[in-house]
């Protein structure tokens, strides 16, 4: 038992000196304060990073919601008249508007708060 939990821990030892060194100058993008990542070229500081990321929430919300919506009307489709499972489908759709509409409002909410009340600089 000793020599496997040896062996482990030299194993592990030389895998991780033979790890290649990562700098920070290798994974910055080409302006200097990004990150490059699998999602493209993130901002580290804060205002560039939530200009960056809200369209990227909202996007996924929509894609989401979206979905439901495709996911409902399949439900509608194959309910073969029962009329709990066309209830069931009519609630999925209803959902997913709301939420989109919910989603919506909150991009126009953000913005009157944000630009016209608070007068955030860096947020347009």
């Amino acid at each position: 038992m000793s020599a496997k939990i040896s062996s482990f821990v030299g194993a592990t030892i030389s895998f991780l000196l033979s790890a290649p060194s990562v700098f920070a100058a290798d994974i910055l993008c080409s302006d200097g304060v990004s990150v490059d990542t699998a999602l493209g070229c993130v901002p580290i500081e804060l205002d560039k990073f939530i200009a960056w990321f809200l369209p990227v929430l909202f996007g996924v919300g929509g894609t989401i919601a979206f979905l439901l919506m495709v996911y409902g009307f399949i439900l509608m489709t194959m309910s073969n008249g029962d009329p709990k499972a066309i209830q069931g489908a009519k609630e999925t759709i209803t959902s997913a508007l709301i939420g989109l509409l919910i989603s919506i409002f909150a991009i126009f909410i953000f913005r009157l708060v944000a630009l016209n009340i608070l007068k955030i600089p860096g947020i347009s």
